[in-house]
């Protein structure tokens, strides 16, 4: 008898709320077939996305809102309701409210990433200064999850003809030859 391989279940972040996150996460997911290769756990708030889907008149896509992961759909994508609170959104704008929903977003996925309720996680786009407002030592995705998790982090970038992984952390291009041992 052929066994069935669990879906892996994939937690994203939300983003800056003004930026375009929230749009490549639903632009992304209006094409059913990602639901084939994973379960898209989106952290974020209802309101937020309803007001993203309006803004860019997508009419034929709607998530499935969870309050717990346990209650994710394998066939659609799903939005966990982080915080149900009305925030205002200003597109384009940067803004300290904007940064605040962005690190709720993230803690919570990395919180779930923790507890192994998701087995990993993508980052929306951020403003960091717009985090840095209210969580004054955020220096980065990249460097939280590695104050998080105890160790040294590596970022990624991948496209179709592309792949990227950077050996250093947010430093001035100057100082990077002298940042590399090998």
């Amino acid at each position: 008898m052929q066994q069935l391989k669990r879906k892996i279940k994939v937690g994203i972040s939300i983003g800056d709320l003004n930026g375009i996150g929230i749009e490549v996460i639903i632009k992304s997911f209006l094409d059913n077939r990602m639901m084939d290769f994973c379960t898209p756990i989106v952290f974020g708030s209802s309101k937020v996305a309803s007001y993203h889907r309006k803004a860019l008149a997508i009419k034929d896509f709607s998530f499935n809102i969870i309050n717990n992961i346990k209650d994710a759909n394998p066939k659609r994508a799903n939005l966990l309701n982080v915080w149900k609170e009305d925030v205002e959104i200003n597109l384009g704008e940067s803004t300290a409210i904007a940064g605040q929903y962005a690190f709720k977003s993230l803690s919570k996925a990395v919180e779930a990433l923790k507890n192994e309720d998701i087995d990993l996680l993508v980052t929306a786009p951020i403003n960091k200064l717009n985090i840095q407002q209210n969580e004054n030592n955020f220096i980065g995705h990249t460097e939280y999850l590695g104050e998080q998790f105890g160790d040294e982090p590596l970022m990624i970038m991948q496209s179709e003809n592309m792949k990227i992984a950077f050996v250093t952390g947010h430093i001035p291009l100057s100082k990077v030859s002298e940042s590399l041992s090998k």
